[in-house]
């Protein structure tokens, strides 16, 4: 995994995310993947841009989410490129659903735990505050407080 300074060609936001730093730096992450060792390297390299620093990616899929995540250093941008997907928060207990469909968007926010169904084949945009992201699995209608892993993964 690296920071590429100026990619020439076009990028691939499903293969490859692009991270959006202090000074307004877009730097393309070549060779991510959703590992713990590559997502460690990732929080590594990016750790001087604290909470201001985001991910960018797409992430394409169908049927239910199988977790919940919330993002405590900032707010998360969900944006439907197609398909339908449906974004669901747990606001104190209670869930809060919002149905997106293709150009429209909605925003998680800071430390709201939230989960994104697809309705059949979906795309969608995330632009995300990664530091000190929560994970649970969805086993549950709700996430729960006491099991989980950290790391910058979205949506």
């Amino acid at each position: 995994m690296r920071l590429v300074n100026h990619e020439p060609n076009a990028i691939d936001l499903r293969t490859t995310p692009v991270h959006l730093g202090l000074g307004s730096r877009a730097k393309p992450v070549e060779g991510f993947a959703w590992d713990p060792e590559v997502l460690h390297a990732y929080s590594a390299a990016v750790a001087a841009d604290g909470a201001e620093g985001r991910m960018v990616t797409i992430f394409d899929g169908d049927g239910p989410g199988d977790h919940w995540e919330r993002h405590p250093a900032g707010d998360e941008l969900v944006v439907c490129l197609s398909g339908s997907v449906t974004v669901t928060r747990d606001v104190d207990g209670v869930p809060d659903r919002v149905v997106l469909g293709p150009g429209e968007a909605t925003v998680n926010p800071a430390g709201t735990w939230h989960a994104v169904d697809m309705a059949g084949p979906a795309s969608i945009l995330t632009i995300t505050a990664g530091l000190g992201t929560d994970h649970r699995p969805r086993t549950e209608a709700r996430p729960t407080e006491h099991a989980g892993t950290s790391g910058p993964r979205t949506p």
